[in-house]
Formats: C-alpha cells, structure tokens, sequence
C-alpha cells in the first residue's frame, strides 16, 4: 500500500501500471474463493483492457465472485459501473437464468441474450448461426469497400484473388478456430466464397450452349 496524494493526469506513465496492481488485486479475492469454472485444472478468468469476464458453473457462483470483485475493488478505492456490468446465462434449456436476478448494492445487473465481445456475437444459446450471420454481413460490406478495384479491367485476376483473400476471406472468417459447424452453415460459406468468385472472374459460359451459368 503507498498514497496517491496529488492524483493521476490522464496519459501519466503510472496510470495503467497502478490499475493492473488495483485490478489484480481485485481479481485475487475472486481466485481465492476458488469457485468458478475451471479449465485445466485452473480458475479462468478473462481480461481484456479494463473488461474483466468472471467465467462460472451456475448463477449463485457468479454472484458470490461479483460480490467478491466489489469488495476487493472498493478495499483499494475503485468502483465498479454496474450500468456497463453485463451478465448472461449459456444453456441448452432457454428457462435456465429466467427466475435469477443478480445485483450490486442496490442496483440490478442487466440480462442479456445477445451481444457482441472482441468482434464476435454471444448468444445464450451458444448458437453459431448468429455469428456466421455476421460474418457475412460484414464481409459484403467489405466486398463493396474494394469492388471498384475488383471490377477494375486492368487489374490482373491474380491481384484480384490477392484483394480477396488478404482483406475479405479474415473479416468473414474471424473467430472461425472456435465455430462447429453444421453443414448448413458450411454450405452458406461456400456459397459466399462462390459468389465473391463470380464478381472476380465473371459468368462461367457453358462450353456447348454458349450461355452463362449461374452456379
């Protein structure tokens, strides 16, 4: 422990260094609790800037590590902003999470069924299609961000697939180490890749009747 009489300028070097002690700090009364999820054998907990994830088994459990973070924080003077604290149940069964209600001295932490972390979409279902989704919507957006070069005449086929593949394929496919696919999602990508190819190179002729194929 040591004081901070005079306070912290924005920007001034020993600002974050001084929020990882606090943080950690923080974050210890929860690993001393030892209860939450566990993966190999450790206590996960995710964090990300000033994003702290508190991974658990059942909704008592997240509740009984929230209220260990306020009470570590408040020990070293931070607070925690219970209008930005988010929550969300993950279960097969959509009645799982429905009765609970966590709060935070007097205010109540809001349920979400859906939202987005690091660039990828969560949802209590653990449903991959949502993400997909997104994926692509993103990905056409990026496609029409460079279609003028894509379209452009000048340009070689093999600059084109380069255009594709460096600044298209990673949006559409980010996150995909952690997807299972299913084979409908499968075919929707497929489809998306085949699409992106005909605006590269073109209708396909058929060889016999001279007219253009559409798959």
């Amino acid at each position: 422990m040591f004081p901070v009489r005079n306070g912290l300028k924005q920007g001034d070097a020993a600002t974050p260094l001084l929020f990882n002690f606090s943080l950690q700090y923080a974050i210890r009364r929860v690993q001393v609790n030892q209860d939450g999820l566990k993966l190999n054998g450790a206590l996960k907990l995710l964090v990300y800037a000033d994003d702290v994830n508190i991974l658990c088994g059942s909704v008592r459990t997240v509740k009984k590590n929230i209220e260990a973070v306020l009470i570590g924080s408040k020990e070293i003077g931070l607070e925690v902003n219970a209008g930005k604290t988010k929550y969300r149940v993950m279960s097969g069964d959509q009645n799982v999470g429905r009765i609970h209600n966590i709060k935070t001295d007097n205010s109540s932490l809001e349920k979400l069924e859906e939202f987005k972390y690091l660039g990828t979409a969560l949802t209590n279902q653990n449903s991959i299609q949502v993400e997909i989704k997104s994926r692509l919507n993103t990905g056409n957006a990026c496609y029409h961000s460079v279609q003028n070069l894509l379209s452009f005449s000048l340009l070689s086929k093999y600059l084109k697939i380069k255009i594709y593949r460096t600044i298209i394929l990673p949006v559409v496919l980010y996150g995909c180490e952690t997807w299972s696919l299913t084979l409908r999602e499968e075919r929707r990508l497929r489809v998306f890749e085949n699409r992106m190819l005909r605006r590269i190179f073109g209708p396909k002729r058929d060889e016999v009747t001279g007219l253009e194929k559409t798959t």
